[in-house]
Order: C-alpha cells, then structure tokens, then sequence
C-alpha cells in the first residue's frame, strides 16, 4: 500500500511538472511565432509566390515585429536564466564539524532509498526542509566587508551538485533527542527523491527563476531607462507565475505526499511522539525570543545560547503544567546536539543568526552589538533594562514640567523618586456629596498619611492649610488637558501663575483633600464638589495620555539615531541583507510603554530601596525577585495605576513588600 502511495504521488507530481514545462513552452511559441511568420514572408518573396505592395509590407512589418519580440524575449529568458533565486540565510555545518549529524542522515537516506541531501545547514527556527542551492547565482564572491551565514554551504555547491540541502531548526537538535530527530527529519529526507526527476527539478528550477526576474523588477536606485527594462521584464514573469500557480502548487503538494509515503517506513510509531516535541519547541522557542531575547537586542546586546535557553524554557514549562509532565523525562537521553562536533560555537552562530533575521542587528559583534550570557542577563540586561527606562521617563517628566516630590529635603530633592511618578499619575478618589472633615483625617497618622499607604510621604492636602494652597479643583484646569472653561464653585479661586506647584499638588491628594479640608472656606454643594471630582479624574487620565504619547517621541528618536545594519543597494526581496525578514511583535502601543516605564521605576525602587534583585523567568522574561520569589502580582497593580489612576492597589503592594517610594533610586 506505501508503494502504491509513493507511486501515485509521484507520478501526480510529475504530471504537474510536465504542466509546467508546458507553460513554459507556449511562452517561448508566442515568443517565436512573430519571427517564424516573417520567415515564411520572407520565403515566399524570394520564390515569387507573396509579391505585391501589400505583402512588401507585410514582410517589413513582421521582421521588425519578430526582431523586437525575439529581442524582448531573450531579455526575459536571460534574466529568468541569470537572477538568483531566494536563499535562505543560514549556518552552514561542515561534515568535519558535525560527522555523526552526517552520518545518521546518510543512513537515513540509505534506509529510504533516496539520493543523500548534498550538505546541512541550520537555520534558527522550528522548521525543517530541503532547498535548492544549485543556482550559478548561488555561488558568487561575497561582498566586500560582509561575511555571509552560508558562505561555506555556497562554495560547497560550486559543482552544482543535484541533490538539494537539507535546512534543519537548531532549536530541534537541543531540545530533541536523537531518535526523535531522526524521525521528523524522515519525511524531510524523502523529499530528495522526487527532487531528483528531472521533470520537477526542471519546473522548480523554471518557477524560481521567474519569482527571481520578479524580484528584479523591485530593486531601487536604477536609471530611468533601467528601470522600465526591468519593469517590463518583471510583468512577463508575473504573468507566467499566474499561469503555472496552481500546477507548481499541486506539483509540490504531489512531492509531499510521496515523501510522506516513503517515510512512513521508517520510525512511523515514534514520528508520532517526536510531532509533540515539535509543537513544543515552537511554543518554548517563540516565547524564548519575545519575552527574553527581544529585550537584550533592544538594547544592543544579543544572547549567545538561544538554543541552550529553549532548553531551559520547556523544563520550566514542564515543571508549571502538568500538561508537559511526560517531556521532562526524555532530558536522560541522548540530545541530538551531541551530534555535533562543538555545540556551543554552533548555538552562537544561530544565535547571532536569529537576531539578524527577527531583530536587523548587525553581522558581527562589536562595541554596540555584543554577546551576554545567561549568567550575566539579570544584571547585565534585566537591570540596566529598568534603569534606562526608569530614567527615559523621569527626562519625559522634567520635559513636561512635572515637579519633584516638594517633601524631599536636599540633596535629594533633585532626585528621582517613585513618588513622583505616583503622584503625577495618580487621580482623586471620590469621597461623595460629605466630605471628611479635617480633623478625622489628620486623626490617621503623625503626618497625615492615608490609611492605605503608612509609608507615604504628606501631600499638600495632609499639610496645614496656607494661602497659597487654597485651591481645591478649579486648580487642575490650569493643566494642558484639563477643560479651560470649566465653571469653578464659589468657593474656589482661579490659581495665580506662581501657584503651579501647588495645584499640582491637589491632582495627586485625596479628594477629601478640597474646600470641605480647609478650615478657612466653607463646604461646597454636594453638586459642584462632584462635578470637580470628574474634572479632575479626566485631567489625569490626560495627563497619562500626554505621557505616554511623549514616552514614544522619545523611544523613537532614541531608536533612529541607532545605526541599523546597511542593506546592500541590490538587495532582492527575502534577501539576507534586507533585514530583519520576520519582527518578532508589531510596534507596541502608547500606554504599554508607560507601563513598561512605570514597572520598570518601580522594580528599581525595589532594587535599591527593599534589597529585591533582577532575575531571568525563562518563559516571561525580566522579573523582579523580592527575597528570592518572583514578584508575579506587581503588573496588575501596574495597570490599576496607569489605565484607572487608581494608585491604591500599588501603594499597598509596596507597603507589603518594604519598597520606600519616596527614596532615590539609581538611573543610568
């Protein structure tokens, strides 16, 4: 039955490849017939038998005709012959550096009665396949200044040998064991022979061509005369990838099944085990990159082990869900990274790789671009990470005017506190048509803190009354965001201009903290009081818009005056110098960066101030560890603050936790 199955799929791959081929011949009698009619005018003028004016014409019409068409299509079908196809840019393995990985695949091949593949090469991605690398345009000199991923398997392929190159994910070779590997590379290994037919060699090697001549049409920076050439030559192309789509697709699918069909001869129980493993690894390698490695290429540092760190990951994973309980117990055997000669050269190459293709860095390491062990992350990136955030939004905050906490004495009035920034975000709680009276508040402690947070400092509200201070919310229109013709009660004034620190003040106090507080003025109107008590709470909401819209003027101007990696000026689409091919997350939004800002000025608060330290959470990334546990609780409270203004839930979180916002922290 499998014979039967690897008989029908290739023999439907076949078919589609001679559909292909067909295409391909139309397009060349189009191409001829023009020329082949002035032939025949030709002919029948010299015999005698077309004479006349009209024919005369004729003949001169269609020589031109045939001259330019012929023209026209040796252009294409030079460019169709001479464009380099896409490669994908990967780790070339020498057979002197990985012999036993060599060898389990020639044996593999051997077992399934298929052409060994010609050379293996690693790519940082959980996929596997076989790529064509037998292109003339594979093997060109490499450009100055620039080392390529796939030098060695390029020069290697200057015979233009038939068989193709087997692409293997690294991540698969740490966190698989060699039976495992073994078996998902079956399938992968059978594919060379259907390769191998001319018929479909011959119609792959036809369809990369045409998406090469496309990719030429795009290429910038040409003259205008060029550029038409090219334009023209690239919408021959697409028409004919239009045409032969679906046969190239039903020719490739046809590969799949017949190898699929061979493979199942060999390890079939076990593929069946090793496809878990795959998902796996997908999962463990997508989050390692997101929350762990993305982080340090922002910062211009790249780790030199990913693929040691998918390892970590999944044991971690396996040890929180007991869905994976069963995966920990393969670590005992043999991982297939034994099977190379130095492993740890290799996972750096793919590491270096990875953060090419997801993140643009550049080639090689150097003062901006360097290498960090999983030892030195907590300290070396975690840290420094907080730090540059924390002090990015205290620069934010010192260009907006935002004023320092007014109870620090000097020297450290000047310096960054978590304070501030709790206070500049925070709104007013309602307290209703009654508001406290004065003495019941300050009956809450020596300094008049609230009862939710016995570590805060006093605020202008908690402080005894004075002149400039009577200004309960009518103060807060004064801000950018707030409405300017909002109507004040009566018993409120219009803040003086030198007054600003003192209506900044109110914004961050209680709202108990208004005219009912101050001794001097009488109580508002249950009405107005609340209608101040919205003001002020969209004030602040505006207040976190403006900040976290100015969080991301600067992130942006700090990350274009980085110098990214050059794309060669004739880099073709999918090329391995137009970089990075695959971002890892689409651009994040405003206020995620304030969150990430705040999260980061209150981890440093911790740091310095309650003896927590930076640590590494392999499946979330930087995590903030307060006597050795992970503080897994802080961004809910995080959020609470930045989207509601609701400081409540954080200020208790760091009372329970020892963190003194009020004290300096350390910035970068």
């Amino acid at each position: 039955m499998t014979g039967i199955g690897v008989e029908a799929g290739a023999q439907a791959a076949r078919s589609r490849a001679l559909a292909v081929l067909r295409i391909r011949s139309r397009a060349l009698a189009v191409a001829l017939l023009p020329a082949a009619v002035a032939v025949v005018l030709l002919a029948g003028g010299s015999t005698g038998h077309l004479v006349g004016g009209a024919w005369d014409t004729a003949r001169l019409v269609m020589s031109v005709l045939g001259t330019v068409v012929l023209l026209a299509a040796g252009a294409v079908a030079l460019v169709v012959a001479r464009a380099r196809p896409a490669v994908s840019p990967t780790v070339a393995i020498a057979e002197e550096s990985a012999p036993d990985l060599y060898r389990m695949v020639r044996d593999l091949a051997d077992r399934l009665d298929v052409p060994a593949p010609s050379a293996i090469a690693l790519t940082p991605d959980c996929d596997s396949w076989l790529e064509d690398r037998t292109h003339p345009a594979h093997g060109p000199p490499p450009q100055q200044g620039r080392e390529d991923e796939i030098t060695g398997v390029r020069g290697s392929h200057r015979g233009a040998p038939a068989a193709p190159v087997l692409v293997i994910g690294s991540p698969f070779l740490w966190w698989m064991r060699v039976a495992e590997l073994r078996a998902v590379l079956a399938p992968v290994v059978a594919g060379t022979g259907p390769s191998a037919h001319p018929d479909i060699a011959a119609a792959r090697r036809f369809v990369r061509g045409l998406d090469a001549a496309v990719a030429v049409g795009s290429v910038p920076g040409r003259c205008p005369l060029t550029r038409g050439m090219c334009a023209g030559v690239a919408w021959v192309a697409r028409l004919l990838l239009r045409s032969c789509r679906e046969h190239a697709t039903q020719m490739e699918r046809g590969v799949a099944a017949a190898a699929a069909e061979r493979a199942q001869a060999v390890d079939y129980g076990l593929r069946i085990v090793a496809q878990e493993q795959v998902g796996l690894a997908y999962a463990g390698w997508d989050r390692l990159l997101t929350r762990v490695a993305l982080p340090a290429w922002r910062m211009g540092r790249w780790p030199s082990r990913l693929d040691a760190g998918v390892v970590a990951a999944l044991t971690e994973l396996s040890r929180r869900d007991r869905l994976a309980e069963g995966f920990a117990s393969r670590l005992g055997e043999r991982p297939a990274c034994d099977l190379l000669e130095e492993p740890g050269a290799v996972d750096e190459a793919a590491s270096l790789l990875a953060a090419r293709l997801f993140h643009g860095g550049p080639a090689e390491t150097g003062p901006d671009w360097s290498p960090v062990d999983w030892q030195e992350y907590p300290e070396e990136v975690v840290d420094r990470k907080w730090r540059l955030d924390a002090a990015r939004l205290h620069r934010v905050l010192d260009a907006q005017g935002v004023r320092r906490t007014p109870e620090a004495t000097a020297p450290e009035a000047e310096a960054p506190t978590l304070s501030r920034v709790l206070a500049h975000l925070s709104s007013p709680q309602p307290t209703g048509p009654t508001a406290q009276p004065k003495g019941a508040e300050e009956a809450t402690g020596p300094a008049g803190r609230a009862v939710t947070d016995p570590t805060a400092q006093p605020t202008a509200a908690d402080r005894p009354a004075e002149p400039a201070v009577q200004l309960p919310v009518a103060a807060t229109a004064t801000t950018p965001t707030a409405p300017s013709a909002a109507p004040a009660s009566p018993s409120t004034a219009p803040a003086p201009p030198t007054d600003v620190t003192a209506a900044e003040d109110t914004d961050s106090a209680p709202h108990g903290a208004t005219a009912p507080e101050l001794e001097s003025q009488p109580a508002p109107a249950p009405a107005p009081d609340d209608h101040g008590t919205h003001r002020t709470a969209a004030a602040t909401e505006g207040e976190a818009e403006t900040l976290a819209a100015a969080l991301t003027a600067e992130l942006a101007r700090e990350e274009a005056a980085v110098p990214h990696s050059g794309t060669a000026p004739d880099a073709a689409p999918w090329d391995d110098t137009a970089l990075p091919l695959f971002p890892l997350q689409p651009p994040r939004s405003a206020r995620e960066l304030l969150t990430d800002h705040v999260t980061a000025m209150v981890c440093c608060a911790a740091i310095d101030t309650a003896g927590a330290a930076p640590g590494l959470d392999w499946l979330d990334g930087p995590s903030l560890l307060i006597n050795g546990e992970r503080a897994a609780d802080l961004a809910p409270r995080v959020l609470s603050l930045v989207e509601d203004g609701d400081p409540a839930p954080l200020r208790a979180w760091l009372v329970k936790s020892g963190i003194r916002p009020e004290k300096p922290v350390r910035l970068v």
